[in-house]
């Protein structure tokens, strides 16, 4: 007697598409898990004013690149990873070698490169000297003799006389400073990854129907 076993549906090919169907379910799941943190990190960032450009920092990637996989990840990352980082741990600043951190006031301006100007640029930019007073209680000054613009920034006095002259405090001097807390990067990367098994039962399912 002679028996032949005939299995139909086809379990090898079966099993073989239900593979395929997970690998498209696992890696569509991760790309959009790796998205919503990029957005999520970049609505953080300009909602808590930092900027646009800072934001645009914040990317993202799939590996492997440009097949589905079972194994498949996402990486989400910054461009500028020391500021962001500074940002989201809000860390205690000190003044290198013992010396001070020159905080500008509004009358000291921005620097020509962007962002934080220095007391050296700024007394070449100015063309005057800064002058230091110390305080017992505060922090302590680095000050010009000049005036305020209409802007509200230091110049030197036009004036002959020395009418007009003041003393403008430029600079605040501090031994330390604590970055304030800006963002939580942590809490969206968790959100993400809590809702990722679930997206990909809901991509596998939808992959089979």
């Amino acid at each position: 007697m002679k028996l032949k076993l005939d299995i139909t549906p086809d379990l090898f090919a079966m099993m073989a598409a239900e593979i395929k169907a997970g690998e498209r379910a696992v890696t569509t799941a991760t790309r959009e898990a790796g998205n919503s943190v990029k957005s999520a990190w970049r609505a953080q960032i300009t909602g808590a004013g930092l900027g646009q450009r800072l934001a645009n920092t914040i990317r993202s990637e799939q590996f492997p690149n440009g097949r589905p996989s079972l194994s498949a990840a996402a990486v989400v990352w910054s461009k500028a990873p020391m500021i962001i980082g500074a940002h989201d741990t809000g860390p205690l600043i000190r003044s290198r070698n013992g010396f001070w951190l020159a905080i500008p006031t509004p009358a000291a301006g921005k620097s020509a490169r962007g962002g934080r100007i220095t007391p050296g640029e700024w007394e070449r930019r100015a063309g005057l000297r800064l002058r230091f007073v110390y305080r017992r209680t505060g922090p302590s000054l680095l000050v010009a003799e000049g005036r305020l613009n209409a802007r509200g920034r230091a110049v030197a006095s036009r004036s002959k006389t020395g009418r007009g002259v003041t003393t403008v405090p430029v600079f605040l001097l501090v031994p330390q400073v604590r970055l304030p807390k800006r963002l939580d990067l942590a809490r969206d990367a968790e959100r993400a990854q809590d809702a990722l098994p679930g997206a990909i039962v809901a991509n596998w399912v939808e992959s089979t129907l």
